[in-house]
């Protein structure tokens, strides 16, 4: 298969990650953010601060940009943000197909998508955690966007020297449950190292946040991350199958009925 082929199923892919992603958070997010800027309205009654997630005009204190505008250019982004990651997916995948663990394009599919989702979105969401719009501090955006991108990177670090020490362990004749176990120490150190060692999100959780509210925005969050990544792996390794069903069926005609006699 030509790497074309392979990008535009990466971009299929893609457009079905970021439609399914899109309706989480119509249907799992949105109502939690709406829960959260009605907390914002009621502080904001109080004297407090108005939220920065819904623009306001200035003077009347009337929305700029309503609420379901944004609801729809949120989704717009995460189709296009989807088309990007499976285009990159793709790439991974064709650079990497030979090393992959998994049982057919499909297996391949699902454990790359396995293993970037607990990299580049498990992992940053534990240590830097999303906040609903009636939590965090403006002044702190730069810092907490900076903390969140080391995380990710040592994410997509561990990801690649794991498989390293595995066909290095390999090489010197482990056998395979030893490597797993080896394998499976050293996510565990490495993980634990980066957080241990990179700071926590510098923002405090206002008093009038309920809890419920905090980790249901959380959990909505990592959920539409899930999705995404679940949907992106399971249409790319169906795509990839189809593609490659063609082939087999090919090869085994060429082969001639007596083929597996003869082997």
């Amino acid at each position: 298969m030509s790497f074309g082929s392979v990008l535009r199923r990466g971009v299929l892919a893609g457009v079905s990650a970021g439609l399914a992603a899109a309706a989480v958070i119509w249907l799992v997010v949105e109502p939690v953010i709406r829960r959260a800027l009605a907390v914002e309205d009621a502080r904001s009654l109080h004297g407090g601060q108005s939220a920065p997630l819904v623009l306001h005009a200035h003077g009347d204190g009337e929305p700029l940009v309503s609420r379901a505008a944004q609801v729809v250019g949120g989704a717009v982004t995460s189709v296009l943000v989807g088309i990007a990651v499976g285009v990159i997916f793709a790439v991974v995948f064709a650079r990497l197909h030979e090393r992959l663990p998994g049982r057919g394009d499909f297996g391949r599919s699902m454990v790359l998508a396995a293993v970037a989702f607990s990299a580049v979105s498990l992992l940053p969401a534990v240590k830097i955690p999303s906040n609903p719009p009636a939590v965090g501090d403006p002044a702190t955006v730069g810092r907490r966007t900076l903390l969140y991108a080391v995380v990710l990177l040592l994410g997509v670090a561990i990801a690649l020297v794991v498989p390293m020490l595995d066909r290095w362990i390999a090489g010197r004749g482990t056998a395979a449950p030893t490597r797993w176990a080896l394998d499976t120490v050293a996510v565990v150190v490495l993980v634990a190292l980066v957080l241990l060692l990179v700071p926590g999100s510098p923002d405090t959780v206002p008093a009038d946040v309920p809890a419920a509210l905090l980790w249901d925005f959380r959990l909505a969050s990592l959920a539409q991350l899930a999705v995404m990544w679940l949907t992106l792996g399971l249409v790319f390794g169906l795509l990839m199958e189809r593609a490659a069903a063609p082939r087999r069926s090919g090869d085994v005609e060429q082969a001639g009925p007596f083929a597996a006699v003869s082997a």
